[in-house]
């Protein structure tokens, strides 16, 4: 490991990659002290402002979104079995306590790394003295035609919130007029087999159950199909085999379609087309099937894996850029002992975070940063009620009723605040002893494209515009 500790300057301040900061420095908090900035409030980006909260720096933590999304419960909000309250947290409220974290509302357009600046549409850019890029990922298309067009994202609370409202909808629809209905009306089509892919069927079947007592003119669990689409061989390529098997007999006796081995040639408004010349009609396609790093990665002039992620060194620090780290779904963390890179799991990303964090005040205090160790707890996938997988370190597996009773615990625990922990406990005994989901609301909302640098009152303004060129 090379010596990566700084020589100290002006008293007992730090001098940053050769060059000497002055209290009037304008990459500095204003304090006199460091000045860490973290782009995005995700899990890495959450963890890296607690690892630092109570130290001797001033972080900024910078999002789009005043809120701290759970992710991995996206997929109930858009199956209606939780509200976006239930798995959203306000920053601002976690941090309320932090004498030395402050948030910032905006979104990040730019980053000058020779200047040590974040560019931020609306205000004034943002001075640093070290930058944890921890923005996350967004869907990959991986360039299929009509996917970014007609597809259906989960990678944001709207985006999960604008499913919902589109799955009720076709229900809607179909209820006013069953005999116009075009083809294909309530065929859900969900690409991708991994574990969100395999959620959201569990959850979109039961999600007709629950319907099929709102409307009265047809059985919606008859007309309703989920067809979940794997380009594998197999659904949930990480595990093994038997957990693989149990989880595809469990999903088609619930009644999804499942189809491996099969692979998206193209999307249209009506349909879907696959390489072997099936077609299947639908209106809509759920794409679960691959993400890749946030656009914010571009911003930084820096080797990048295909899928876009920061190639990091040992410590999580870009190459060519030693005040700058990469953490969770932006970073490329090679694996020890082997090839390829670390998966883009919540606990890499909450490891990497913590582990950032400590290599930054391993800087500031002159000591040398060492290399980022993944532990692995562990993977789970629930199924739906009552099944569930789970792998765990030292090779023990289990599947079944306790698997899921352990994944429903691990999984409120794991959600920030209290108030939401309760609430999702609460919304999750209810549909699991009421069989309903009571969710079921219509709510419009507009979902933010991460291609697209705009705020969400600039998209408002240009609705309002739009709306205005129909009306006249």
């Amino acid at each position: 490991m090379p010596d990566m500790t700084q020589s100290t300057t002006n008293g007992d301040r730090p001098a940053l990659h050769g060059r000497m900061r002055s209290d009037t420095s304008p990459n500095t908090s204003g304090t006199g002290r460091p000045h860490v900035v973290v782009i995005g409030a995700g899990f890495a980006g959450l963890d890296v402002a607690k690892e630092l909260t109570g130290t001797e720096c001033d972080v900024t933590l910078v999002d789009r979104n005043n809120y701290h999304k759970f992710q991995p419960l996206l997929y109930e909000v858009a199956m209606a079995g939780l509200e976006p309250d239930d798995i959203a947290h306000n920053v601002r409220h976690i941090f309320q306590d932090s004498e030395n974290v402050t948030f910032r509302l905006g979104t990040v357009s730019g980053i000058d790394a020779d200047a040590q600046l974040v560019q931020v549409r609306g205000s004034d850019p943002i001075p640093y003295d070290y930058l944890v890029m921890a923005a996350g990922a967004v869907s990959n298309d991986f360039g299929i035609p009509g996917v970014k067009e007609h597809g259906f994202p989960l990678k944001n609370v709207p985006d999960a919130v604008n499913l919902r409202n589109h799955v009720l909808r076709q229900f809607e629809r179909y209820d006013r007029n069953p005999g116009g209905a075009e083809m294909g009306a309530l065929n859900f089509v969900i690409v991708g087999g991994g574990p969100t892919g395999v959620e959201m069927a569990g959850a979109l079947v039961e999600l007709f159950d629950t319907l099929n007592e709102d409307f009265q003119a047809f059985d919606t669990r008859k007309v309703g199909r989920c067809i979940l689409l794997e380009m594998q061989e197999d659904l949930l390529p990480p595990y093994r085999s038997s957990l693989q098997k149990y989880t595809r007999n469990v999903l088609e006796r619930r009644g999804v379609e499942v189809q491996t081995g099969a692979v998206v040639d193209r999307v249209s408004e009506r349909d879907v087309m696959l390489k072997d010349g099936t077609r299947i009609p639908t209106q809509t396609l759920i794409w679960a099937a691959g993400v890749q790093a946030s656009p914010v990665a571009n911003y930084v002039q820096s080797e990048q894996a295909r899928d876009g992620r920061l190639v990091v060194n040992d410590d999580l620090s870009v190459a060519d850029h030693p005040n700058v780290f990469a953490v969770g779904d932006m970073a490329a963390m090679r694996v020890e002992n082997g090839d390829g890179f670390h998966p883009q799991l919540a606990q890499v990303a909450m490891q990497s975070g913590r582990h950032a964090a400590k290599q930054i005040l391993n800087r500031i205090r002159e000591r040398e940063t060492g290399r980022f160790s993944y532990t692995d707890l562990g993977q789970m996938a629930t199924i739906g009620r009552n099944a569930a997988v789970a792998e765990l370190p030292g090779g023990i597996a289990f599947k079944g009723f306790f698997a899921w009773v352990l994944w429903v615990f691990i999984h409120i625990a794991k959600i920030v605040g209290f108030r939401n922990r309760l609430s999702a406990f609460v919304n999750w005994g209810y549909n699991y002893f009421t069989y309903s989901r009571s969710a079921r609301l219509i709510l419009d909302i507009v979902p933010i494209d991460d291609d697209i640098p705009l705020e969400v009152e600039e998209v408002d303004q240009k609705i309002r515009e739009q709306l205005k060129e129909v009306s006249a």
